[in-house]
């Protein structure tokens, strides 16, 4: 292997690694310019190991979407509707999300991720009683919901600081923050597809914030639509930065753009190709974040099974119910069933771990031993 990464270039990089040191943008940049795919694979996939051997998590979990109602006018997003009484617009009555997690009563689901548009006429209570109804339905349910930019919106709309926010719905049961949002931080990128919403700056401090109050949280990055690879990379050292001062990131996640029915949809999508590498990249600059999570419904079921020799560590959940990327044009399933995971898993050569939002293990599937 070693003769294969002399010819791609990528000699200085295996020792920096060899001896524990860091990446830096220009090496990130080199390897995402690397013509030999699979010798960046491979420098991804030992630095997984290394941290988790065969393992790969998931978890049982049910994903929701309460409302679809934004003032946001993102250009990737086939989901959000400017206002009430648009054509596919919808706002969930409190008792109707509920349902959902009594409807799986039988359901040994340990996680609901909550991700919402920004609604603008909502009272701030809606989304405290929504958290404590969950809480009675099943008080042990770990509840991450809300992303930073939804933080953001709640604070200015309701007249609090961000950290007001994050208190009084932490009184109500949350429990962490999902890494929906960060698009990617580079502010050129960020003006053109993204505007309206908060920017990269507040939503780290917010994450920051977070983490001070005791939170985990997930860091995200929309890749293969109009970014350089010097700003994927920037995005990456940017969650890099605040992991080394808070140490309360959980899992760097890429999201792949999908170009159907949104105002960016005469670019193509991001290649198989493109999307092992990000994921591969992302493991090799993030070394601080413990977990790389490849998001089946983003990049499709096979890449993601693909990227568990990539660098990535964990596949996300059952998830259930998702219609972000589905009103996208996401082909995928809008949910799997524990045991097709661990199909998966077990297909590619990997040891399916099911955790709960915390890593916490809570069921092991090692392979027998002869």
């Amino acid at each position: 292997m070693y003769q294969r990464l002399a010819h791609a270039g990528l000699l200085d990089i295996a020792a920096k690694l060899d001896r524990g040191e860091r990446l830096d943008l220009g090496e990130g940049v080199r390897l995402f310019e690397c013509p030999d795919l699979l010798a960046v694979g491979w420098l991804a996939n030992r630095e997984r190991e290394k941290r988790h051997g065969a393992r790969t998590f998931y978890n049982y979990n049910i994903r929701l979407e309460a409302t679809n109602v934004c003032v946001a006018s993102c250009l990737f997003c086939a989901f959000a509707r400017l206002k009430p009484g648009d054509d596919g617009a919808y706002t969930m009555s409190l008792e109707q999300a509920w349902d959902k997690l009594r409807q799986r009563a039988h359901q040994p689901l340990t996680e609901i991720h909550v991700v919402n548009g920004l609604h603008p006429d909502l009272p701030f209570d809606y989304y405290t009683e929504l958290l404590r109804g969950f809480k009675r339905i099943r008080p042990e349910i770990h509840l991450k919901c809300f992303t930073a930019v939804e933080i953001a919106f709640f604070a200015d709309l309701y007249g609090r600081t961000d950290e007001q926010v994050m208190r009084e719905l932490m009184a109500a049961g949350l429990d962490s923050l999902p890494g929906g949002g960060a698009e990617i931080f580079a502010g050129r990128v960020r003006r053109k597809i993204a505007n309206d919403k908060c920017g990269s700056d507040r939503y780290l401090e917010i994450h920051r914030t977070a983490h001070r109050l005791g939170m985990r949280s997930n860091v995200t990055m929309l890749y293969g639509h109009i970014e350089t690879a010097e700003e994927r990379v920037d995005h990456m050292l940017r969650a890099r930065a605040l992991q080394d001062d808070t140490g309360g990131f959980q899992a760097f996640i890429p999201l792949a753009f999908h170009p159907d029915n949104n105002q960016m949809r005469k670019l193509p999508p991001p290649t198989a190709s493109d999307s092992l590498r990000v994921h591969a990249v992302s493991r090799l600059m993030c070394d601080n974040i413990p977990h790389v999570k490849a998001f089946w419904i983003a990049t499709g079921v096979e890449v993601a099974q693909t990227s568990l020799w990539f660098g990535v560590d964990d596949l996300d959940g059952t998830v259930q119910e998702e219609k972000i990327y589905h009103m996208a044009g996401a082909r995928t399933p809008e949910a799997m069933t524990t045991r097709e995971i661990e199909r998966l898993v077990l297909a590619a050569g990997r040891e399916p771990v099911e955790r709960d939002t915390l890593y916490n293990v809570v069921r092991s599937h090692a392979p027998a031993r002869s």
